[in-house]
């Protein structure tokens, strides 16, 4: 457990809040690509608690500004697309990118106010589906060369899902290798040929055992978590009885990433990026290593579970999270149905909008949240000192340069479980039909 004053510089986001200011200093997801698609390409943001509107002008180019008007207060997301800006239809108002006003038609016509009005801003780049921002002082960092950014288009899907909870508690599920034994138990398994799009569903590798069942029959991983310059690497090793040993390798990208394997074709790279203190957005980029990616399928089936334009789940608290007792007798272990999505939203979402960690015990499968929390509080003291090239991808490493990271499952036949998950991840990569050499 935690103090509550602790708690508050874990969690909170605005700007000033100590892990609000260690967030801005790294690329946001501010929407996803498809949400400008159509004829008018227009969308409110809001990240961090800032509330913005982001557009693309007539020459293509994206723009991400304060949502309300310096003048009077109104909504820039209902602002007139126009003149590669937004111009606000209260008093016509014109603001570039760059968040300048450019003209005021209703001041007189020798007026220079305009040139002293200029509203938020923040550089925008657009990366496989996914449109990020920058929200930190200074020149914005490097992308690093992961692999959901060096794949091409064609083999990168990218979605996203809103959680009604503060985003620290969204991170940790994922870096909890231990809960996947429970939390996602499915208690009859599923054909592995109807996998596709499914996490958990795949047959564990080179085997003929469904994941399902793997984690089901093996729920005390042996943990392990390594510091990498980009975050940490996460190994569960759950020791099968013929010998052998399941390796499975995820990864927390600093500061609020993770990566995981999906199947033996995809891996999910997914932020967990704050509204606000008690609202997130998850935003994940699935990454294929064989074929292109099927983006309709992909979509088709998480819009079954998901209203436009919010992207808000169906399942919520409101409706029990669609809980049915006689499944959670027979199917699965949260009788919340076969998404993996709304078992975790579930989980976040119960320990309440922030979680009250002063009541928390944690045990020795929370390893990696512990070494998370240590990371997180070096970066807050780090730059709370004015050592800002103390955090992690910020401290003069070249930033480019890194690939991966390593994230799948393997089958160990000896003791030498790590010589097995890089082989496995060597072997995958050879035969990927785009350049994913590390």
């Amino acid at each position: 457990m935690i103090s509550k004053e602790l708690n508050d510089q874990l969690t909170r986001v605005g700007r000033g809040q100590p892990a609000g200011e260690v967030l801005r200093r790294y690329w946001q997801p501010a929407a996803l690509s498809d949400e400008l698609a159509g004829n008018r390409p227009v969308v409110p943001v809001t990240l961090l608690g800032e509330k913005l509107v982001l557009f693309r002008d007539e020459q293509g180019k994206l723009g991400l500004i304060g949502r309300h008007c310096p003048h009077r207060g109104a909504d820039m997301c209902f602002g007139r697309l126009e003149d590669n800006g937004l111009r606000c239809p209260f008093h016509g108002w014109h603001f570039n990118r760059d968040g300048q006003c450019v003209e005021q038609p209703g001041e007189p016509d020798a007026s220079k106010m305009h040139e002293q009005i200029q509203t938020s801003s923040y550089p925008v780049v657009e990366k496989n589906g996914i449109v990020f921002a920058y929200m930190g002082p200074g020149e914005p960092p490097a992308f690093p060369g992961f692999d959901c950014f060096h794949a091409p288009e064609t083999h990168v899907f990218a979605f996203k899902g809103l959680w009604e909870c503060n985003w620290l508690q969204a991170l940790e599920v994922g870096i909890d290798p231990a809960h996947a034994s429970f939390l996602h138990r499915f208690l009859q398994d599923e054909d592995p040929k109807d996998s596709y799009g499914k996490q958990f569903r795949d047959e564990a590798a080179d085997t003929k055992i469904p994941m399902t069942k793997l984690l089901r029959e093996y729920p005390r991983p042996e943990i392990h978590v390594d510091e990498t310059e980009y975050g940490l690497k996460l190994t569960a090793l759950r020791h099968l009885k013929d010998g052998r040993t399941h390796v499975r390798v995820t990864n927390q990208i600093f500061p609020e990433a993770i990566c995981i394997p999906m199947s033996r074709e995809m891996t999910i790279t997914q932020w967990h990026v704050p509204v606000d203190d008690q609202n997130c957005y998850w935003y994940s980029m699935f990454t294929s290593f064989d074929k292109p990616v099927n983006k309709e399928m992909m979509r088709e089936q998480r819009l079954k579970e998901h209203r436009l334009p919010d992207y808000a789940p169906l399942k919520n608290k409101r409706n029990n999270y669609g809980y049915d007792p006689e499944e959670q007798s027979s199917e699965t272990y949260t009788g919340m149905g076969m998404d993996i999505n709304v078992h975790d939203q579930w989980a976040v979402e119960s320990l309440g909008a922030v979680q009250d960690r002063t009541k928390e015990h944690l045990g020795k499968t929370d390893i990696g949240i512990i070494h998370y929390r240590r990371m997180l509080r070096a970066a807050i003291d780090s730059l709370q000192e004015g050592r800002e090239n103390a955090l992690p991808m910020r401290n003069g490493c070249n930033v480019g340069s890194i690939r991966g990271p390593l994230s799948n499952d393997a089958i160990a036949e000896s003791k030498d479980w790590q010589q097995a998950s890089e082989r496995s991840d060597e072997e995958r990569r050879a035969a990927c039909p785009w350049d994913a050499r590390v």
